[in-house]
């Protein structure tokens, strides 16, 4: 992973961080995916792709979670900004997964 793919995980991250959980999606299943727990499962292997190295089970537990926003997203309406929400969420998760990819920093 570059440099730059780095930043822009940090960027998306720190954007993440300071933006509220939609209310709209708490206590909310969509397709058997709790959405609170989805995002916080990809914020702590996010979390964790920016501040040590990366290993196979996390990597496969991130994958996981892509795997699920994906399947999610095209059911999410925008009410309370949630679409936008949880595409951040689904670009850190590839990132993060790119940069356990990359291997040991």
């Amino acid at each position: 992973m570059n440099a730059s793919e780095r930043d822009r995980l940090s960027r998306l991250w720190e954007e993440h961080m300071r933006t509220p959980f939609p209310a709209n999606m708490r206590r909310r299943e969509i397709e058997g995916e709790d959405m609170v727990y989805l995002d916080a499962s990809i914020a702590v292997g996010v979390s964790s792709s920016l501040s040590e190295p990366f290993d196979e089970e996390r990597r496969a537990a991130l994958l996981s979670c892509l795997a699920a926003v994906e399947k999610v997203l095209p059911l999410i309406d925008d009410e309370g900004g949630a679409n936008e929400h949880y595409e951040r969420l689904r670009a850190m998760a590839a990132l993060a997964v790119e940069i356990g990819n990359a291997g040991p920093r």
